[in-house]
Formats: structure tokens, C-alpha cells, sequence
């Protein structure tokens, strides 16, 4: 199918797009500046070498972890159930295959929700954020083999522009014996922020992410299309190996097998921890995350700390100053590159205007009085910053400015009635009282909906369903409005999420969503993060009488940690020598305590001192439930 012009667009926005109007997140009755809107089909499609055929990949077992022969749908024309702005994103991310970026740079696009890069070195590869599975990132290496490599050269850095799984998760499929002697490369903080991200709060994001990215929804024109910066999440095995080199400066250069690159720092913009590098040699930049063909996320909805706009502003304009001259093509870690110098510094700077508006009227707002949600209504782009790249199919205007003032301000709008309110069951339950019970209040919900209010529907029926989760009519009707709202929205992750939600109401919470807890995760993480991950499942009540003093030893690394339970509360201390007044000490490996973590005993562990207290530990550490219902109370 021919790309959609910006001409036809507007004057086809009918149906689901009209209804967007009204309910989208970003509404779709605009496409901003593009001089040629089938530019970007043009470069999604430049360079093409070869397809992987099928595009599936499954795991040992023969399972399919990813399958992106999936979205074929996406050729035909745009239905009435998907918004034709969305449409069209996703058969730009569903291209697939190995590409030729330039001179030397290649890339594995749409075997993941990221892209893998792979530069020439001297006598072997580099490899740049290797996907989220060990699956897919080792077809992807396959992929460049069979029609660039038949020597099979190996892979000589590995580098991680930052620590969100997309980009560092499939590191055993291109190094599937670990390090050994090659460089893993990643900006300063990376391990930090990478286990805070996916170990301390990783079961909720985990759950939360199966709504983000509709894990449990069809591929189709009525279910998942896409997520806006990728197609989907694989389904592989997750893995990290520790970097083993930091960059920490801007202007660092450094050389891997003949390569040079030069690193710019950029913290705290789409993750805590990032890095653009520029290929002086080849003239060539990675944007990493900080510059795709979207809107990103200032805040994330499967959760995460909230990013800095006003940062992602200043290091991109940063970028702009310098790039500019010295490179010919930008690309990134998801979707297509952009070639050429003013082509590239219109992008920089489309998207650094774009965070500066969000961050700066958000501010202004906020200092009129307005709350989050006011701000959400009320602000809206220049035309000028509403071009493709800028649209909100990822991250959206709505849930961004309530992220920016969340940061700013946080969760309270100093309205004393919102201070302390009911939690969600019991405040439903009062609702539908008020509103005369639980048929009037489904009764008027219909009304709503019947009038075009579907954000007040479902407001309505969401308090009959936490009142009484059982009311049929209720989860049904609830489900019928979450569609219409997904179809409508232009925003991949608000469709994805109104679709799950009415999915979960229909047929109940799905089980077995992906874990990115791997034990090569686990054994990647130091001791301290180990001990601090048992801290968060301390079942706070169930501790409170407990006093608990002792030591964990562990000669390799030369070191003890003192840990000590009380108030309820896990605590610890290291240096070299024993407590003698620890009631129980354990001498162990890494890897035994991972074990012992796990579930399997103490196995080769030397005990000595009472065991009781290890046991007593032990039985107030928390499960994580990974499948928490969301949509029900």
C-alpha cells in the first residue's frame, strides 16, 4: 500500500479518526509541516538488503517468542477500527529485515520493539543495543551473517546507549558466553538504574507493560496493531551481562576494533542513564532513544521514575550544536534513520521544541494554578511542532504534561477534598449509592455513552465495577466503551491499554506474562542490590516483633554484610570482619545466594549459629504477584 498523504488524511477523518476528535489523546485533525509526507516511507525503506522469511522466531522449545509475519493486516487500507494516523505508523515499524545504513553501519529493524545495530570494525563486529531476547537478537546477528558475514566474525564491543530491557535484554544471543574479553559499553549508572527498573518494581511494570504493549490482544484491525515505537515485545529470554567499561563524560572518545567514537552524555532524558555517540569517520550518529519518529514518553504508563523534558530539551539541543556539520545520517534505537544535515538538525530540533513546549507551558500553567489535568485539557502543540515524528503515538501530549507536573509537584493538587480520599473500592461503592445504585448508575453510564461522553462513561461504569465486580452489565458495558475508546485514539499504548482492559473485563486476567527478572539478570546485580531486593518483599506487619541480627560472608569477594530485622525493617552494613554478635552467619558464594533466593535451599552454605533466624527471615520475605488484577478490584 502507498503511504497515506497528509492531503488525503485530513480529508479522510472519518469515522474512528473523526471520533478521535473528540477522545484521542493527541486528536488527530492535523499532520503538522511535512513538506512530503512519503519521506518517511522512503527512508524506512532505504538500504534494504534482505527479510528474515518467515519473520518468526522461536525459542529451543519451538515456541514463537516473536512473530512479525503477524501484522500483514497492516497492507491493506486503513479500517474504521484503527486510527488512520496510527495505521500508517505502524506499517512504517513493521518493515522488516537487515539494513544499510551507511558506510560500515547496519541495521536489524522490526525483530523486536527495538532495532539492533551492527558496525564494522577492523576484524569484527560491534554490536549496538542487542534487542530484548537472546532469540531474537541472535537471528538478528544471523541475519547480517548470511548476507555479510560468511566468515562468521566475531563479536569484538557491545554497546548499551541505556538501561530499559529493549537494549540490553538479548546480550547473551550475540555474546552467548558472556563477556570474556570484549568490551560491554554503557554510560555511567547503567547497572544502577537498569536494576531499579526491572528488579526492585519489575513485577508491577511487568504487569502493567502486558497492557502497554497488549500482550495478550490479536494482532489484528480490532486488536493489537502496534505500539508506536515498535511492533510488540519478544517473548525470549532475557539476559544481562555487567558493562564492563562506563563512558562518563562528554567528549570521551574511545576506539573498538579500529572504530572511533565519541559519547555524549545525556542523563536523565528518555532514560536515567543515556549516551548519543557520533562516528567521526564514518560520519554517523546514534540518537539512542533521545530522537525517534514519535512523541516519546515523559512519563511512562507501565511505570517508571519521570523523565526530565527540560534536560531532553537542553541535550538535544546540545546534539544539534555537536552534529551539526559532522554527520550524515542520524539513526537510532527504534525506527527508521534520517539522511541528510538539514534533515537531521529539522528532526533535532523539532524534537527538542517539542519536550521545551511540554516542560515550559506545563510550568506556566502550573504557576496560574491549574492542576495536571487541567493542563492535559487545555494545552495543545504549534502547528509547527505537529509534524509526523512529533505525534503522539508512543508518549501523548495528555499523559505527559500530568508526568511533568507530577515531577514538579507530585501526586497532591493541594485541593484538600482530593487529600484524603476513599480508596477505590470503598469510594465506587459510595458513588453508586449516591447515584441510586448500581442499575441507575449503569443506566446513565449508556446515556453518556450514547451522547459521545466516553471518557464519563467509563468513569461511571468503572465505579460499578469496583463497587460490585460481579455486575455483569456493568463489566460488559465497561468493555464496549474501552474499545470505542481504543479504536479512536491515535496513541498505540492508550488503544493497547482500553483494549486489554476490556479484554481483562470479559475474559478475566490472563496469566504468564514475560518476567525480565532472568537469573543472568540476578547474577549480573551486586551483592548490595541483591540484599536490597529482599528488603522491598519485607512483609512490614508480619516483622515487626522481629529482632534479627547476621552476617552473610563471602570470601571470593572479600567481604561481609551485616544484616539486621527490626521495626520491621531489612538493614545492612559490610566490611571485612564478622559481627560477633551475629546470631547466625552464612559463608557463601554469589551464586548460592541467588540460589537460596530462589528457593533451593541452602545447599552448599556453611551455617553456623542458630538457622532459626535465617528461617525467620525467610517467612516474612514476600511473593510478588505478578498477575494483580488492574481492571477489577
Amino acid at each position: 500500500m502507498s503511504p497515506i498523504n497528509r492531503r488525503h488524511f485530513i480529508a479522510a477523518a472519518t469515522g474512528a479518526a473523526a471520533a478521535a476528535v473528540a477522545v484521542s489523546p493527541a486528536a488527530a485533525s492535523t499532520l503538522g509541516t511535512a513538506a512530503d509526507d512519503d519521506v518517511d516511507f522512503t527512508n524506512a525503506d532505504r538500504g534494504f538488503i534482505a527479510a528474515l522469511t518467515p519473520g518468526v522466531v522461536k525459542n529451543a522449545a519451538g515456541k514463537v517468542v516473536w512473530d512479525n509475519d503477524a501484522y500483514d493486516f497492516l497492507k491493506k487500507d486503513a479500517p474504521t477500527t484503527v486510527d488512520k494516523s496510527l495505521w500508517r505508523q505502524s506499517q512504517l515499524v513493521r518493515k522488516q529485515g537487515l539494513y544499510k545504513v551507511t558506510d560500515r553501519i547496519y541495521q536489524v529493524r522490526g525483530l523486536d520493539l527495538s532495532n539492533m545495530t551492527i558496525v564494522e570494525g577492523d576484524t569484527g563486529l560491534i554490536v549496538i543495543d542487542p534487542l530484548i531476547s537472546a532469540e531474537t537478537a541472535a537471528a538478528a546477528l544471523k541475519l547480517y551473517r548470511d548476507h555479510r558475514d560468511a566468515a562468521g566474525k566475531k563479536v569484538t564491543a557491545l554497546i548499551y546507549t541505556h538501561p530499559h530491557v529493549d537494549h540490553f535484554g538479548g546480550a547473551y544471543g550475540v555474546l552467548p558466553d558472556g563477556a570474556g574479553d570484549v568490551p560491554v559499553v554503557a554510560p555511567e549508572g547503567f547497572l544502577e538504574h537498569a536494576v531499579s527498573e526491572n528488579v526492585y518494581a519489575g513485577t508491577a511494570m511487568t504487569r502493567r507493560s502486558g497492557y502497554m504493549y497488549g500482550a495478550h490482544l490479536p494482532k489484528s484491525a480490532k486488536g493489537q496493531v502496534g505500539c508506536g515505537l515498535g511492533q510488540n515485545v519478544s517473548l525470549g529470554t532475557v539476559g544481562l551481562i555487567a558493562p564492563t567499561r562506563s563512558i562518563t563524560r562528554t567528549g570521551q572518545v574511545e576506539t573498538f576494533d579500529g572504530v572511533r567514537i565519541e559519547f555524549q552524555m545525556t542523563p536523565g532524558t528518555e532514560a536515567p542513564a543515556e549516551m548519543n555517540f557520533v562516528f567521526p569517520d564514518l560520519r554517523a550518529v546514534c540518537m539512542a532513544e533521545n530522537a525517534t519518529h514519535t512523541m516519546h514518553n515523559v512519563i511512562t504508563l507501565r511505570g517508571a521514575q519521570v523523565r526530565d523534558a527540560r534536560e531532553w530539551a537542553h541535550y538535544l539541543d546540545e546534539s544539534i550544536g555537536l552534529f551539526d556539520g559532522r554527520v550524515d545520517v542520524a539513526f537510532a534505537s527504534h525506527h527508521w534513520p534520517t539522511w541528510g544535515g538539514a534533515e537531521i538538525t529539522e528532526l533535532l530540533t523539532q524534537q527538542r521544541d517539542l519536550y521545551a513546549y511540554m516542560h515550559d507551558q506545563t510550568l506556566r500553567m502550573i504557576n496560574l494554578g491549574m492542576t495536571g489535568r487541567e493542563i492535559a485539557e487545555e494545552i495543545k502543540l504549534p502547528p509547527a511542532l505537529e509534524g509526523w515524528a512529533n505525534r503522539g503515538y508512543y508518549g501523548s501530549l495528555s499523559h505527559n504534561v500530568k508526568g511533568i507536573y507530577q515531577r514538579y509537584m507530585g501526586w497532591f493538587d493541594a485541593n484538600p477534598a482530593h487529600l484524603w480520599e476513599h480508596p477505590p473500592v470503598d469510594e465506587a461503592k459510595r458513588y453508586v449509592k449516591a447515584m441510586g445504585g448500581r442499575s441507575a448508575t449503569v443506566a446513565k453510564a449508556r446515556a453518556f455513552a450514547r451522547e459521545g461522553d466516553l471518557r464519563f462513561a467509563a468513569t461511571l461504569l468503572n465505579h460499578v465495577v469496583f463497587a460490585d465486580p460481579g455486575h455483569r452489565a456493568a463489566k460488559s458495558e465497561l468493555a464496549r466503551v474501552y474499545t470505542k475508546l481504543g479504536y479512536a485514539t491515535e496513541n498505540a499504548v492508550w488503544r493497547n491499554f482500553y483494549l486489554t482492559g476490556a479484554l481483562e473485563l470479559t475474559e478475566g486476567v490472563r496469566q504468564g506474562e514475560s518476567s525480565t527478572v532472568s537469573p543472568t539478570m540476578m547474577m549480573a546485580l551486586s551483592v548490595d542490590q541483591l540484599i536490597d531486593s529482599v528488603a522491598i518483599r519485607i512483609n512490614g506487619p508480619e516483622a515487626w516483633d522481629l529482632r534479627i541480627a547476621m552476617d552473610w560472608s563471602f570470601p571470593v569477594l572479600g567481604v561481609v554484610y551485616h544484616l539486621t530485622v527490626q521495626n520491621g525493617v531489612l538493614t545492612y552494613r559490610s566490611d571485612a570482619e564478622g559481627d560477633p554478635g551475629a546470631g547466625v552467619t552464612l559463608t557463601m558464594t554469589k551464586a548460592q545466594l541467588l540460589a537460596l533466593l530462589g528457593g533451593k535451599g541452602l545447599g552448599e552454605i556453611r551455617v553456623e549459629g542458630d538457622v532459626s533466624l535465617l528461617q525467620k527471615l525467610l517467612a516474612v520475605v514476600d511473593k510478588p504477584d505478578p498477575n494483580f488484577a488492574i481492571v477489577t478490584p
